[in-house]
Parts: structure tokens; C-alpha cells; sequence
């Protein structure tokens, strides 16, 4: 007797009300069962009882037998093509480790996942075609060993090309991993940095809706499908903005979660079951859960569980039990799995220990994925879908040489005696010999199994993946245009930042006729801090559902206004995801062939250092749009304190070789670098996007008689000179501190008799970039007169020792010290941020004015053209404590 029937105090009434259940199924389906169990849940609620609920159920398929979509082609056939393009990703990683020890490559991960992709490519994955611009696919870094093995079967990829795997410098060598950078149009995104392809995916399913509402594209029915394993669920970013697809109802975004239950060192939840618990927290935010747990040989099994007790054995195992049955074999498995109970011992009694081995799991069975995908792409309900696919990790490299091992994942290499009995159980026709040599395995051209390849892809519109790395130019209007010539005139006596600066120059980018619907205002929940909230009325925030309700602030000029066709990405307090969303509109260009003018706007200190991996992806998709810190520098937001103070981020963003950043202190400068950001971008094509900082502190900008915008844009021009017969200085500053830098020019030209040259510098970042390859340039060819660095060529000649002053920490101007043709001395603001006042926190960090004429005033004694005293008669004369806390380390 089964513990339920032990528990129930009225068996005649339970059958009753089970066999009512079972003819409401029976006569009017599956929907009519499951309202009339919601109206019974209804009803127990009204009286505050608790209903029973779970977010899980029983370990098994989500998809009953009968329901299973069948599968089309030639399984045969398949079966065949899977089987040549497993050994190829072997071949590969063995044959290159074994020309150029230590390269490494991955065979354990694609093994569990060959056939989720095979069913995939074979029957899913769509190519652009015409007007369709197919689907996009987030695969899994570790993997592609098997997707270039199935590319050279389909003569993608040559021989050679596979031989130079993870050797790419001298040329035509294929990337470790998914990078577009290296391979433009082959590899639709980079994914090896786990966490950032599941996000990524989301925002990208956001992105293309909000394309489509928009009605700058239409869609379709495109798919975005994200292969990820169950370990990397663990990455924050992974799961982190699943809500979001749910409540926006992405159905056009399918998670493939491969759950081989292991991490790269052991199991991923050996003492619970990790599909169990992906499956709360995707069915919890508002995803179509399909499990595809079981093969089709256990379907005979299920078929004689009457009483329920092989599921419930199956819902007993932890991972780690499943784990070690399918790594210790069939005998193994009879006695610790089928063994413990008398029914599950006497299903399998007729079986073989090599015939319970074989007992397959769900995600190498291509009948149960086909099903799951035909189930996700066909009856979507308006939510995304997550198949969690159980599968195992290294299969079919034998149990002694990684399958499900713990050291699977660091497997490079397989045994001769291994490969043999990999090639018998694939039917892999190398002889011996001729496995000692491991040589690729390609049919003849007209051989069935390839011709079968072409024509599956044929019927889906081509080849994957692919990726267009091109576009049409836009037109970008020069600097005169109103557009910028707004911002080159001054500020006429009114005091502005350099952020009004950017959204007075964004809002003229949207008016534009040619050029405004491109635009897209990307904000993480900081739009009022950034004087954008204007935008909310004129350009309306999008979402999928428009606007439910009523504005509080209705009754205002710039209410909050959500739309349908809103052009604003206000993503919520969230860096990652709004960082993900501006990826996608920063790679429009190629995925939906929409050509879009991204601008990330949000605090700089939660910029590069919250979402630093994510620009590095950024710059290897070759993205291009604008982000934009905000209230930059470490003393310009004066009240937030250590956690807010950025001084650090442009240091952050030099290490991305493809970000060209800028911290600008003037409305002219903010101009010159967006016009000539969006004309390199968009009109020339150049590969790279811009990180600019603009500040929060308001103040009068100049007119300047003529813009310098080429030296502006290679990062440092003359500002203006004071004079002074006592001596002469060069001062360097930007951002905010350039305004302390010509305060100090005229303390010492009043107090000193100093004359100063001051230089508007809007980018270290990039008078090292130019400097080093000036520096490459004369260091390989030897025989040509060199070039001068664009610093060297300002200072060159100039009286003075040069004097740097940032909001930066000091590394920052100090990177040019090697091309400053004088002595330097760098000021900057190392350590934690804290609150004060402007003024106490520039005196606190030692870059305030009267610290730049000190600097000065030591940098010329230094040289002997002034008495050293000087030096400590100004700092009695400002005020500056010499034991005062060394903000480094305070």
C-alpha cells in the first residue's frame, strides 16, 4: 500500500473525485482540466486556506509520449552525420595539442550537447533570407570545437583552417571560442565568458521587440536561442534578468540549458537536482518550462511503473547518485538505482547490464529535443521557453576517459584505446593505423550524409553561423551643423555642465529628420539625474504593453510616459541589463540590419567597474554607440561618497583596444567628440565605439574664436596662455579639473609672476594610443623619419616643467610620460571617495589650484629657476596642512 493510500481517510471519495478528473481529461482536454483545478484553487483561497503548490514536478518529461511532435527526415542519416562530426571535434583538439602542446580546447562539453545542436541545425535554426533576417544563436563557448566540425563538413572550413585551431596569429586560424572580432563572419557572438550570453539573449529579444513596435523592423517570427549548462546558471548574470523576459512576455527567446550536472571541477548540485531548481525559478518568472529529462528507452519502463515507484525513485536520486551511474555502468546502476526497491529491481530483470547503460538520457535522444524544440517554437503561449536538457558530460569518451568524470572538462587528448572504442561505438571507418595519426573524417562531396547536410540547411535559408559584418554608411552632418554648432559658441554667460552640454546635443540628434528615429536613449533609472527626464514626454519609454495606468505626475510638462512605440530603454536599476540592452542596439547594424545610434547614459562609477566584462564583449562584437558616465570624476558629485566617486573608469576603459574615451571639460569639446564619434562609426565604418564622461557641475563655457576639433579629438590642445617675467609652466588638466587648472594659472601669474600655458587635455587614453604607434611605427621601420606624438608635438619647445592635473587617479595622466618632452609631475585623486563639498574634497585629494601651484612652484625649483623657499611660503600662504591624511590611504 503507497503512502498516499495509507494517508487517505475517504478512498471511495478520492477514486470519485480522480475518476471525475480523469473524464474531464479524457472528453474535453487538458485546458478544461486545468481551469476547473484553478477555480477549486480560487475557491480554497477565498477562505484563506493554503493551497498546495509546487514550482517543480516529478523528474521526467515535460512532454507526455502522445504528445511528442514527431520527428521528420532521415534519423538514420543523422545519426550518421552526428557521429562523423563528434569524432571531427576530437580529431581537432587532439591533432592541435599534439602540434602545439599546451593550446588546450574543450571535447567533454560539446560531447553532452552534440545533439541538442544537431536537431537544432538540422531543423531549427533558420539563415537570413530575404527579408527574414533568421535566427540568432548564443552558443556555448566550450563547444566550438563541434561547431567548426560540422562547419568543415559542410566545406565552410578547410583542413589547414582546422589544424590551426587556437593559432590564429599568423592568419586564417580559428578562434578558441565564439569572437566576432576575430572571426567577423563566422561567430555571431562571444559567449565563453560565462553568464554574459544568457543576458545578452534577454536584451536582445528586448531589443528586436522594441525594433518591431517601433516598426523599424519587422521580425517576424525570428528566434533567439541561448545554449547555456546548468553551472553557469550560478553566474549572477545568467539568471539575473530572466523576470524581464517573462514580463515582457519574450516569446521569441528560447534558453537551451544543457544539464550534464557538472561545473568544471565536480557537480554542479551533487547533493540536490539542478534541474529541479532551474525549473522553480524559470516557471516562478513567467516561462514555458520544458523538461526533456529521459530518453526514449525508458518510455517501456514508465509504461510499467503503475504504482509510481520508478518516479519515485527517480524523484529520491540527487545529481550526484545520477552522476555516478552513468560514469560506473549498467551493473552499477541495477544495484544502487533499480536495486533498492523490489518493483524497480523487477522492471529491469530482463534487461542487460549493458542494456541499462544504454538507458538513455532526454538530451541525446533527437525524437524527446526535436519534440522540445517543436513544442518551444510552436506553442510559445507569448513567454519564452527554457528546455532543460538532461544530459552527460563527455559522452561517449568511456567511462575511464571522461565520461562523466570530474575532470572531464580538462580533458584534451583520448588514448589510442580510447579512440578505438569511440570510433566502434560511432562507426567512424579509420582503421587502426589510421586512428594512430587521428586524421579528420570528411565523406566524398556526393556522398549521402553530406548532401543530406546541404539540403536540411538549404530548406532553413543557409548556413550558421554567420554573421553580417557589414552596413550602409549614414550620413553624419558635419560640425556645423545646428545640431553641434549649438554647443560651439559658449554658454553666453550661463552656467551649464557638460551633461546639459551632451542632452542638448542628444536632443537635437533626435529632432533630426534623417537621423532621430536611429536614436536610442539608453538609461539604466537615472534619467532625472541626468536632466533627460525631458524625453520622457517628447519621446514616451518603451514597453511591450504601453501604459495601464495613469501617471502620478500627469498633471506636469514632463510627466512619466510609457508606450508601445517609446524610443527610451529605461531599464531599471539594473547596469547589466541596460549595458546588455545597449549591445544589442549598438550591434543592430548586423543582426537585424538596422543601423541604430545608441547612447548609454549612467553613473560612471557603476559603468566600466560593474560592468566590465560586458564592454569587453561589447568591443569584441564590434559594437558602436556612445556610453556616457555621468557625474564623473572623483570630487564632482560631491555628496554621494566612496561608492559613487568615479576615479577610475577611464583607466578601465583604456584597457578595451577598440574604446575611444574622453573626458571632456567644455560644450565645445562634448560636440567635436560626438560628431566625430558618430562619423567614424556610422560614416567611415571605423570599428570602435566611445566612452565619454560628463560632469554634473554647472559652470560658463567659452567661446573659442576657433574650434580646435582635430586636436580635440587627438586629446590635448592649447586652451590659452597667461603671462608672467618670473618663470614659466605647462598645465595639463581635464574634466572638471581643468577649470582648477586655470584658476592655478592665474594664482600664479597674480602671486608668483609665473606665466602658464594651459592645455585643455580631453583624452590620455588617447595621446597614449597615438604614441604608441608612432613608437611601433619608427621601432619597425628604422630607415624612415619618424613621426612625433601628438603630446611631444604640443610641448616640444615650450618653456617649463608640465604640470598634469585629473579627477583621475594619477596612472591616468601619467601614462604619457615617456613622450612629455620636460619634467612631469602628475596630480591626481588615488584612494576612496568620501562626501563633502567639492572644495574639501579637491583639497582632500591634493588637485585643487592651490595644489597645481605648488606643484608648479616645486617643478621650477626642482630645475633651480626659482628658491626653493617659495615653494613653502605657498603652502603657508594657502593654507595647506603638510601632515594632512595621505588620501591613498586614509
Amino acid at each position: 500500500m503507497s503512502l498516499e493510500t495509507r494517508e487517505d481517510l475517504d478512498l471511495t471519495e478520492t477514486t470519485e473525485w480522480m475518476d471525475s478528473l480523469e473524464s474531464v481529461l479524457d472528453r474535453e482536454g487538458e485546458d478544461r482540466a486545468r481551469y476547473l483545478m484553478t477555480r477549486l484553487a480560487d475557491r480554497l483561497r477565498r477562505d484563506g486556506m493554503k493551497v498546495p503548490f509546487s514550482v517543480t514536478t516529478p523528474h521526467r518529461n515535460t512532454i507526455p509520449v502522445h504528445r511528442e511532435a514527431p520527428m521528420p527526415g532521415d534519423l538514420f542519416m543523422e545519426r550518421r552525420i552526428r557521429s562523423i562530426i563528434r569524432y571531427n571535434a576530437i580529431a581537432q583538439v587532439i591533432r592541435n595539442n599534439r602540434a602545439c602542446p599546451g593550446v588546450g580546447g574543450h571535447i567533454a562539453s560539446f560531447m553532452s550537447a552534440a545533439t541538442l545542436y544537431d536537431v537544432g541545425f538540422n531543423h531549427f535554426f533558420r539563415a537570413p533570407n530575404g527579408d527574414f533576417e533568421g535566427d540568432l544563436i548564443y552558443i556555448q563557448g566550450h563547444v566550438a570545437p563541434g561547431i567548426y566540425a560540422r562547419a568543415f563538413l559542410e566545406g565552410r572550413l578547410s583542413e589547414a583552417q582546422m589544424d590551426k585551431f587556437r593559432q590564429e596569429v599568423d592568419g586564417d586560424g580559428l578562434s578558441s571560442y565564439p569572437h566576432p572580432w576575430l572571426m567577423p563572419d563566422f561567430w555571431q557572438f562571444p559567449t565563453v565568458s560565462m553568464g554574459l550570453g544568457p543576458i545578452q539573449a534577454i536584451y536582445q529579444a528586448h531589443v528586436m521587440k522594441y525594433l518591431h513596435s517601433r516598426e523599424m523592423k519587422d521580425m517576424h517570427d525570428r528566434k533567439i536561442w541561448c545554449f547555456m549548462g546548468d553551472g553557469e546558471c550560478d553566474e549572477p548574470e545568467s539568471l539575473g534578468a530572466i523576470s524581464l523576459a517573462g514580463r515582457e512576455n519574450l516569446d521569441n527567446l528560447i534558453f537551451v540549458v544543457n544539464c550534464n550536472l557538472q561545473r568544471l571541477d565536480g557537480p554542479v548540485r551533487g547533493n540536490g537536482r539542478i534541474m529541479d531548481e532551474l525549473e522553480g525559478v524559470f516557471r516562478g518568472a513567467g516561462w514555458n518550462v520544458v523538461k526533456v529529462v529521459w530518453g526514449r528507452h525508458w518510455d517501456p519502463l514508465f509504461e510499467k511503473d503503475k504504482k509510481g515507484i520508478l518516479q519515485k525513485r527517480m524523484d529520491e536520486a540527487v545529481d550526484g547518485e545520477y552522476q555516478n551511474y552513468k560514469a560506473n555502468g549498467g551493473a552499477y546502476t541495477r544495484e544502487h538505482f533499480f536495486g533498492k526497491y523490489p518493483e524497480t529491481a523487477a522492471m529491469v530483470k530482463d534487461l542487460s547490464d549493458e542494456d541499462i547503460w544504454k538507458l538513455n538520457r532526454g538530451g541525446h535522444d533527437p525524437f524527446k529535443v526535436y519534440a522540445a524544440y517543436h513544442e518551444a517554437t510552436q506553442n510559445a503561449g507569448g513567454k519564452p521557453t527554457v528546455i532543460l536538457a538532461h544530459t552527460v558530460k563527455g559522452y561517449g569518451m568511456g567511462g575511464g576517459d571522461g565520461e562523466a568524470a570530474n575532470e572531464a572538462h580538462q580533458i584534451k587528448t583520448m588514448e589510442h584505446e580510447a579512440l578505438k572504442t569511440f570510433r566502434d561505438r560511432f562507426g567512424i571507418p579509420l582503421s587502426d593505423d589510421q586512428l594512430k595519426d587521428v586524421p579528420y573524417y570528411k565523406p566524398e562531396d556526393d556522398s549521402p550524409e553530406l548532401k543530406y547536410m546541404h539540403l536540411q540547411r538549404e530548406r532553413l535559408g543557409g548556413y550558421l553561423p554567420s554573421r553580417r559584418s557589414d552596413f550602409q554608411a549614414l550620413e553624419i552632418p558635419g560640425l556645423d551643423h545646428k545640431i553641434f554648432a549649438s554647443q560651439t559658441g559658449g554658454s553666453k554667460g550661463r552656467e551649464v555642465s557638460t551633461t546639459m552640454a551632451f542632452v542638448r546635443v542628444l536632443n537635437g540628434l533626435v529632432k533630426d529628420k534623417t537621423l532621430g528615429k536611429r536614436v536610442v536613449p539608453i538609461i539604466p533609472d537615472e534619467a532625472r539625474t541626468f536632466g533627460m527626464e525631458g524625453m520622457f514626454r517628447q519621446l514616451g519609454i518603451y514597453t511591450s504593453e504601453g501604459q495601464k495606468y495613469e501617471p502620478v505626475d500627469k498633471g506636469q510638462i514632463m510627466f512619466y510616459r510609457e508606450d508601445k512605440q517609446g524610443q527610451i530603454l529605461e531599464e531599471g536599476i539594473s547596469e547589466a541589463g541596460a549595458m546588455s540592452a545597449w549591445i544589442a542596439a549598438a550591434t543592430s547594424y548586423s543582426n537585424n540590419n538596422v543601423t541604430l545610434l545608441p547612447f548609454y547614459v549612467y553613473y560612471s562609477m557603476f559603468g566600466f567597474q560593474r560592468i566590465g566584462d560586458l564592454a569587453w564583449a561589447a568591443g569584441d562584437l564590434q559594437a558602436r554607440g556612445f556610453m556616457v558616465g555621468g557625474t564623473a570624476g572623483r570630487t564632482t558629485l560631491n555628496g554621494e561618497g566612496l561608492q559613487h566617486q568615479d576615479g577610475h573608469s577611464l583607466i578601465q576603459a583604456s584597457t578595451i583596444p577598440n574604446c575611444r574615451s574622453y573626458d571632456p571639460t567644455y560644450a565645445h569639446e562634448v560636440a567635436v567628440i560626438l560628431q566625430d564619434g558618430l562619423k567614424r562609426m556610422f560614416a567611415d565604418k571605423e570599428n570602435c565605439f566611445y566612452y565619454l564622461t560628463v560632469m554634473n557641475e554647472n559652470y560658463e563655457h567659452p567661446e573659442l574664436e576657433t574650434i580646435p576639433a582635430e586636436d580635440i579629438i587627438k586629446g590635448m590642445y592649447l586652451l590659452r596662455e597667461t603671462k608672467g617675467d618670473k618663470g614659466r609652466v605647462q598645465l595639463l588638466g581635464s574634466g572638471t579639473i581643468l577649470r582648477e587648472v586655470e584658476a592655478a594659472a592665474e594664482l600664479l601669474a597674480k602671486d608668483w609672476g609665473i606665466g602658464a600655458d594651459i592645455w585643455s587635455v580631453t583624452s590620455f587614453n588617447e595621446l597614449r594610443r597615438d604614441a604608441l604607434t608612432v613608437d611601433r611605427q619608427a621601432f619597425l621601420h628604422p630607415d624612415e623619419d619618424p613621426a612625433t606624438p601628438h603630446v611631444t608635438q604640443c610641448l616640444a619647445g615650450r618653456e617649463g616643467p608640465v604640470i598634469a592635473s585629473t579627477d583621475y587617479m594619477k596612472l591616468y595622466a601619467d601614462q604619457v610620460r615617456a613622450w612629455v618632452p620636460s619634467d612631469y609631475t602628475v596630480l591626481g585623486t588615488d584612494g576612496y571617495g568620501r562626501s563633502d563639498s567639492r572644495e574639501k574634497l579637491r583639497y582632500f585629494f591634493e588637485v585643487d589650484r592651490h595644489f597645481v601651484v605648488v606643484a608648479a612652484l616645486k617643478a621650477l625649483a626642482d630645475r633651480g629657476e626659482i628658491e626653493r623657499k617659495r615653494v613653502g611660503e605657498a603652502i603657508k600662504q594657502y593654507g595647506i596642512d603638510p601632515d594632512k591624511p595621505n588620501p591613498l590611504t586614509s
